[in-house]
């Protein structure tokens, strides 16, 4: 008897939040989906795992739990424990509320979840929601289905993810992209509280991307979803190489001092 393909869900807006729902509704009739979220926002944890304290699970129905933690800790717990030992066939992080491009997925604690995923051996994608007028996340959950299909059929380098953006409104198609690059206009916003205590806010600004052909923002602002693949090893091989030739290989020197 062939055994049902798994899908893990998790998210970064919680587990009440409407596109996690969404998402695990469109995924239900393909695979047996597990749901395990945050039972609280945790946006912008980016790869954070708890270490200082135990994590508290709830089960809230058939293949669907809260967990006390943060979405790395979600789809650790999920792939370590929840799932008895098999592993999902994929791991799905969102539908996020509000888009994931360019550097903020290193912040992002949907992307973050996605990478554990890929860390613990199963394929994973990350999709996010760009925020506007009319947002639905009917789109972004169908395509989500479509991509989680032909992710099962085809399958990823183990050390690589597709993080998706869908825009506002009906898509005009699909683009495949890389990281886009912005700015904010203010990284930290001073201000004083009502009892005349100095506080900041981090990422007070709006931000300011460059409008760059191939990139994610690009195309996801001109009407299109965007396919990134995130490779998980961030060594920049070309300047390796560069390093190497600028003479700062000095494995041999230090051996000989050592000696």
């Amino acid at each position: 008897m062939v055994e049902r393909r798994r899908i893990l869900i998790t998210n970064d807006d919680g587990y009440t939040a409407e596109g996690l729902q969404v998402l695990a509704d469109a995924l239900e009739g393909m695979a047996e989906v597990w749901v395990v979220a945050p039972n609280s926002e945790q946006s912008g944890v980016s790869h954070a795992l708890t270490l200082d304290r135990p994590l508290r699970l709830e089960r809230l129905g058939e293949r669907r739990f809260a967990v006390d933690g943060t979405p790395t800790d979600c789809v650790t717990l999920g792939i370590s424990s929840i799932l008895d030992g098999r592993p999902p066939d994929l791991v799905v992080s969102g539908i996020n509320f509000g888009g994931n491009m360019g550097v903020d997925v290193h912040y992002s604690g949907t992307v973050s979840a996605a990478f554990e995923g890929v860390i613990l051996g199963s394929p994973a994608l990350a999709v996010s929601q760009v925020r506007g007028e009319g947002l639905s996340f009917h789109h972004a959950a169908r395509f989500a289905r479509d991509l989680a299909l032909w992710t099962l059929e085809k399958g990823l380098p183990s050390d690589t993810l597709l993080n998706v953006n869908v825009p506002v409104g009906k898509p005009k198609g699909v683009r495949l992209t890389r990281l886009g690059v912005r700015r904010y206009t203010e990284g930290v916003v001073e201000q004083i509280d009502p009892r005349g205590r100095q506080i900041f806010w981090i990422g007070g600004g709006e931000p300011i991307w460059e409008s760059i052909h191939g990139t994610d923002f690009h195309e996801v602002g001109e009407g299109y979803i965007s396919v990134t693949p995130l490779h998980l090893d961030m060594t920049q091989l070309d300047f390796l190489d560069e390093l190497r030739r600028l003479g700062l290989d000095w494995s041999e020197q230090y051996d000989a001092a050592g000696g």
